[in-house]
């Protein structure tokens, strides 16, 4: 996958799409050994940038949007 192809991917859906259709690929095992490769590879790099979007998400979810607009870190409050 070139830097060019990893830029146009701007979603998690799109990624995961793509993944899934070099998985598919890759299961069939009709697959020459160098383009298995090519596909593992290029699988692996959707993949962290699946992971990479995760974890963004992830991290905006662990903040809350005050009133005043600003962010702060969730934290539950416990009852005594």
């Amino acid at each position: 996958m070139s830097k060019e192809n990893e830029k146009e991917i701007t979603s998690f859906e799109k990624a995961m799409e793509q993944l899934e259709v070099i998985v598919e690929k890759l299961e069939a095992g009709d697959v020459p050994l160098e383009k298995a490769i090519s596909l593992y590879q290029e699988g692996m790099k959707l993949s962290t940038i699946c992971h990479d979007k995760l974890k963004t998400v992830e991290t905006q979810l662990d903040e809350i949007l005050q009133e005043d607009g600003e962010r702060k870190p969730f934290v539950i409050q416990e009852d005594e």
